[in-house]
């Protein structure tokens, strides 16, 4: 039976089903959370030691999923190497911190926003200012995803913490119809959108220290998860040697200062000679490495790198 809450809940049209797991108010992320019932009188101290201890929760609710994460990336990985793209879709928080990532997969690994993309409800004025009423909308999910010419070969990953934001859901059942891969990253077990999609990434991070914020652990947890999406990928396409950044863009004096750093690492070479193969590979970190360590000129290791997948460590051995 339903108690009187309920039944007002039930008779109103909010709930259709007691037991609907879908429904905002019973999502992990909307319950309140009785250890901070008294939030606004603890002192400045007491409130950061609480917040770094409900933060410290987070890794250990993405622990219990890390099997599902990895077959997620090796599905990614996949299709990437047959030249599909890695597309993350969400809204409010959730779609800024896609565009975060994303953005960021370009000066670390060189690799073009045709790649690697980010899509979020309201469209880029969203990404400063909230556009809430975008995200109930599953329709523009779906055309935001045509407007990209989504197919077969791209992985979308819809992000929402409450895993039911219709922006998110039409965009991933158009994804599916179309034949892409489908990753939910969600903050709620069992999740409406990781129901629908090929991998549900539910991480349970529990309540909120402010019930209901989903930027503060839930957040947390949707960065932590894109920061494996991206930089594992990333790794398994070759884009690292070693743990070494050698497909950054050299596109200002600080990076050009790392990749020079990075060629010494690689190379045991000095500051000097590593500066000069840089500047002779046209800035280019990779061939500079292989210019150096092969004692090629410039053409001869980016034939090298092209004839091993653009993988270094494959360049050295295939000699």
């Amino acid at each position: 039976m339903l108690d009187s809450f309920e039944y007002l809940l039930y008779s109103s049209g909010t709930m259709t089903n007691a037991n609907n797991e879908h429904e905002l108010g019973l999502l992990r992320t909307e319950q309140v959370d009785s250890k901070f019932n008294m939030l606004d009188v603890m002192t400045v101290s007491e409130l950061l030691l609480a917040m770094n201890e409900s933060d410290a929760e987070v890794p250990k609710a993405i622990s219990l999923v890390l099997p599902k994460i990895e077959k997620a990336i090796d599905g990614i990985v996949d299709r990437m190497l047959q030249g599909g793209r890695l597309i993350y879709i969400g809204a409010g928080t959730s779609g800024r911190l896609g565009i975060l990532d994303a953005a960021e997969c370009g000066p670390t690994f060189s690799v073009t926003s045709d790649q690697v993309l980010a899509l979020i409800a309201g469209g880029d004025s969203a990404i400063k200012n909230a556009a809430e009423g975008a995200e109930d909308k599953p329709d523009l999910g779906v055309k935001d995803l045509k407007s990209v010419h989504v197919g077969q070969l791209d992985s979308v990953v819809g992000i929402a913490a409450s895993g039911r934001t219709p922006y998110v859901i039409g965009a991933i059942e158009y994804a599916r119809r179309v034949g892409a891969l489908t990753i939910a990253l969600t903050s709620n077990p069992h999740s409406r959108l990781g129901k629908i999609s090929d991998h549900a990434l539910d991480i349970d991070s529990g309540p909120e220290l402010l019930a209901g914020s989903t930027r503060l652990k839930s957040g947390t947890a949707q960065k932590l998860v894109l920061n494996m999406i991206s930089t594992v990928s990333m790794v398994r396409l070759g884009k690292t040697f070693g743990n070494l950044m050698v497909d950054l863009q050299v596109s200002n004096e600080k990076l050009a200062d790392r990749a020079v750093r990075i060629i010494q690492t690689a190379t045991g070479s000095t500051k000097i000679e590593a500066s000069e193969a840089l500047k002779a590979s046209g800035h280019e970190v990779k061939v500079a490495i292989l210019m150096l360590l092969l004692h090629v000129e410039p053409e001869i290791a980016r034939e090298r790198l092209q004839a091993s997948s653009n993988r270094i460590r494959e360049a050295l051995t295939d000699r």
